[in-house]
């Protein structure tokens, strides 16, 4: 990479490291380490809470989800204005007027603390696993930029991640996430910019081929359960998974437990509903604009560099083939698509389908050798934008992209750490370890606790790489959990539910989405939200207790 790119990823990462320990004064107490004294503004906590789902997953995943999938993904979204109205009403002035530091704390009031242990153990697993995602999208390019081993790329941006978050609090965090979401939206458009430039055809005939392969399309009212991007299961199931990650997941709990009052808490979930689904559409709208441009200029056949170089090495002569027949077969499509964007020949749109069918084909080819040479699965989705950025765009530019990467890396992941610090101290350490001590002792434990589940999410970033798309897989970790977790606390606002209810059918409720995890896998993830929080309610409905008998009366 270029010097001046170098130097602009560098200049940024010190400027958000110095300020971040800047913000930290304050901090020696708990109260000040995990929720800022209470008294973060409203829009400050919005944005983080926006940025803490804007991570690196984000910046390459959706990205990527874009160029090979289209928009329809955003339909992924349509529940969020929904939960966040809801919220609004319900959960956020629920937990803000308990006193808490964790969502988990008030069901020890209500079910007793089996129930609070289970849900935050359930917590602690979901929320690490994701963390180690996050860290594999900014390992994913330092892999893919200077072919150093996925391992050392994902220590150097865990370790000091880790250490920033140590010296830290939640108000730290929160403003390098305001800096975040500056930096990322800036560099999109930037790109956007960048791209219609260098686009040898005009914006409108950019989409016409875009929307000719499909990848405008938004809506499918189809209603399919197997199918992960409908209408329906956005709606439905995005609205539960949305209820749960902003109304029972610490890492946005604690954002708004933070805000100065229980309306500025409200705001900040607003602010999502409001903004979450355009910027997720401009994120998409890159990666189609990344694949219209590559209709016009040549692509890697594989993106992944490791698996290239890997397939060179081992069937060189049988891959160079492969290469003469993409070349030939681009083109071929080039010119289709210049025809079909002048739309003027009546087939010329067919016959560009047609030559992206063929590009297509050998890229299938490739793809599969590649999986019996390294013997990984390639799904080459979590690339596509880090070799468009590193080589296609101006210098500065790329450094730019690239600092935004990281710098979103770094930012969720230690506002994820930083919610899984305060759980395990809060809901496991105090509770049934230490629950007298000083909180010098305790923000002395809460480091450890970071720095344990850093190392935990490094571990899983390594597995990560290999999944598949990043965005859907840290969405997957999370639907595991979230519904169950989600029925729990539908079920504490049922007067009569009691502790054993709620305990068992929070068993039941994974147990359900186990069931259907393995046993029925064509099922979408985005139902195991509906189905862990329905079978949840369900148990906790059926072991309620009996309504007591007013005091001098008999049994009913």
């Amino acid at each position: 990479m270029h010097p001046i790119n170098w130097l602009i990823v560098g200049a940024y990462l010190a400027y958000v490291v110095v300020d971040g320990v800047r913000r930290a004064r304050g901090t020696d107490r708990i109260q000040g380490y995990f929720l800022a004294n209470r008294s973060l503004p409203w829009w400050a906590v919005g944005l983080s809470v926006m940025a803490t789902q804007l991570s690196a997953v984000t910046m390459i995943g959706t990205t990527g989800q874009g160029a090979t999938d289209g928009l329809r993904f955003v339909q992924f979204y349509f529940g969020l204005p929904l939960a966040m109205v809801i919220l609004g009403v319900t959960l956020v002035p629920f937990l803000r007027g308990a006193g808490v530091y964790t969502a988990y704390e008030y069901l020890e009031r209500r079910f007793g603390p089996g129930t609070r242990t289970l849900t935050a153990l359930l917590f602690l697993l979901s929320r690490g696993m994701s963390c180690g995602v996050i860290i594999a999208a900014p390992a994913v390019v330092f892999s893919a930029v200077f072919g150093w081993p996925l391992l050392w790329c994902v220590a150097l941006i865990g370790v000091p991640t880790v250490a920033y978050t140590m010296l830290g609090g939640i108000q730290a965090v929160t403003w390098a996430d305001v800096k975040q979401m500056i930096l990322i939206v800036f560099a999109l458009l930037a790109v956007v910019v960048v791209l219609i430039v260098q686009m040898p055809v005009s914006p409108g005939e950019a989409l016409h081929i875009a929307g000719a392969t499909g990848r405008l399309k938004v809506f499918d009212f189809s209603f399919n359960l197997g199918e992960t991007y409908t209408f329906w299961s956005g709606l439905i199931g995005g609205t539960f998974l949305m209820l749960s990650y902003f109304g029972t997941d610490q890492s946005q709990v604690q954002r708004y437990l933070a805000a100065k009052s229980v309306d500025a808490a409200r705001t900040s979930l607003l602010m999502s509903a409001y903004w979450k689904i355009p910027l997720q559409a401009l994120v998409l709208l890159v990666g189609v604009m990344v694949f219209v441009y590559y209709q016009f200029r040549p692509p890697p056949l594989l993106f992944n560099p490791a698996h290239e170089s890997a397939v060179v090495d081992a069937r060189g002569a049988e891959y160079q083939d492969l290469q003469d027949r993409y070349g030939e077969a681009f083109e071929l499509r080039e010119g289709a698509a210049r025809r079909a964007a002048d739309g003027v020949a009546p087939d010329a749109m067919d016959d560009f389908l047609a030559r992206e069918a063929d590009v297509q084909l050998i890229r299938a080819e490739a793809l599969s050798m590649a999986e019996e040479v390294t013997g990984e699965p390639s799904r080459d989705v979590n690339y596509i934008i880090p070799r468009f950025v590193l080589g296609e765009l101006p210098i500065g530019l790329a450094g730019l992209f690239i600092a935004a990467i990281i710098a979103a890396a770094m930012s969720s992941i230690s506002s994820e750490l930083n919610s899984l610090s305060t759980t395990s101290i809060i809901d496991f350490y105090r509770r049934w370890f230490r629950p007298e001590a000083s909180d010098a002792h305790y923000l002395k434990v809460s480091k450890a606790a970071t720095a344990f589940w850093g190392v935990f999410a490094c571990g899983v970033a390594v597995y990560a790489v290999s999944l598949g798309s990043l965005i859907e897989v840290v969405n997957r970790f999370g639907s595991f959990f979230y519904g169950s977790i989600l029925g729990v606390f539908l079920l504490a606002m049922v007067s009569r539910a009691r502790g054993v209810g709620a305990f068992v059918g929070l068993l039941a409720g994974m147990l359900a989405v186990a069931a259907v995890t393995f046993g029925a896998p064509d099922v979408s993830f985005l139902w195991h939200n509906v189905i862990g929080a329905v079978t949840v309610l369900a148990v906790g409905v059926l072991l309620m207790g009996r309504k007591p008998a007013p005091r001098g009366q008999g049994p009913a």
